[in-house]
């Protein structure tokens, strides 16, 4: 055997060495890598829609239902048609103020700090409560005979954009002092009226802390007493003519008495009228002052 011969016969010795080798350790990595377990994939943890329920209790008497009052997120519209067993509920409520006088239903509405409010009511949790409250208005339970409240609950977790039942209730007795009360608000509202400006030969609102907590106080006065209502009156600077501005005037009470329509103050119990440009409060000579004489003025009637 030549030199070059063996030099051939041992290179392909070396070739099919290496080559059992190879499919030797590759089988055995492959069946190793087909042994290991597969990866978890975590899954997010989605937090369960919190539901408060149509439930109130005095003594022997009570009523739970798991049905309530929904609302979409940043709403105070209550969610309709109402669920089959809230007409129930209803109806014992109102059975139970009937037979009990000097009983009072408090409504609390709950409400998140990251919901828009786009209520004249300082929260959207008093707004609730008192769409809740108007709402057993139409089903014939008296106004005086309940209190509404906002309270922020932050755990509330919405069901595709709506809350369940973001009210809870409870029965209790009326205020003993409830006529001083009435009173002291009365003097406090007709002391620092709400007062709404406008720009020039415009009728739009936009309130602030201050005006939103007004509106809820003329509307818990007006629920409590029978028979009063509010003043609306509109005022304009002196730019233009007499006569239109009269009309402009009206306009901008009647505007300020839609908006509060709409936030749930009986139209019975707003009264309007106009001034036009013949009450200034500031001199027309600057634009400052005609911007204050540009006004609504509410005020309560007892």
């Amino acid at each position: 055997m030549t030199k070059t011969t063996t030099n051939l016969l041992l290179m392909l010795i070396t070739i099919l060495a290496g080559t059992y080798f190879y499919i030797t350790c590759c089988s055995e990595c492959g069946a190793s890598v087909e042994q290991e377990p597969p990866k978890e994939v975590a899954t997010p943890i989605v937090p369960e829609a919190t539901s408060y329920p149509f439930a109130f209790s005095d003594g022997d008497y009570a009523f739970n239902s798991n049905d309530n009052y929904n609302f979409n997120s940043s709403s105070s519209s209550i969610l309709m048609p109402l669920a089959a067993g809230m007409e129930e509920g209803i109806t014992s409520l109102k059975g139970f103020l009937e037979t009990n006088a000097g009983k009072v239903i408090n409504i609390t509405g709950y409400y998140k700090s990251d919901e828009d409010n786009d209520s004249a009511y300082p929260n959207l949790g008093l707004a609730r409560a008192n769409a809740v409250k108007n709402h057993l208005v139409s089903k014939g339970i008296s106004s005086s005979r309940m209190n509404t409240m906002g309270e922020l609950m932050e755990s509330m977790v919405p069901k595709e954009n709506v809350y369940l039942g973001p009210i809870s209730y409870g029965l209790s007795g009326e205020s003993e002092n409830a006529a001083e009360e009435m009173k002291a608000l009365f003097d406090k509202i007709n002391a620092n009226p709400l007062t709404l400006y406008f720009n020039t030969a415009e009728a739009s609102i936009s309130l602030n802390a201050e005006q939103r907590q007004k509106v809820a106080d003329i509307s818990r006065y007006l629920d409590k007493m029978e028979g009063a209502t509010a003043n609306v009156v509109g005022h304009t600077d002196n730019t233009g003519v007499a006569t239109t501005n009269m009309r402009l005037g009206l306009d901008r009470a009647n505007f300020a008495k839609a908006y509060l329509m709409r936030n749930g103050i009986s139209e019975t119990k707003i009264k309007t009228s106009s001034k036009g440009q013949t009450a200034p409060i500031e001199s027309n000579a600057t634009e400052e002052g005609r911007s204050k004489n540009r006004r609504t003025v509410v005020t309560l009637n007892n």
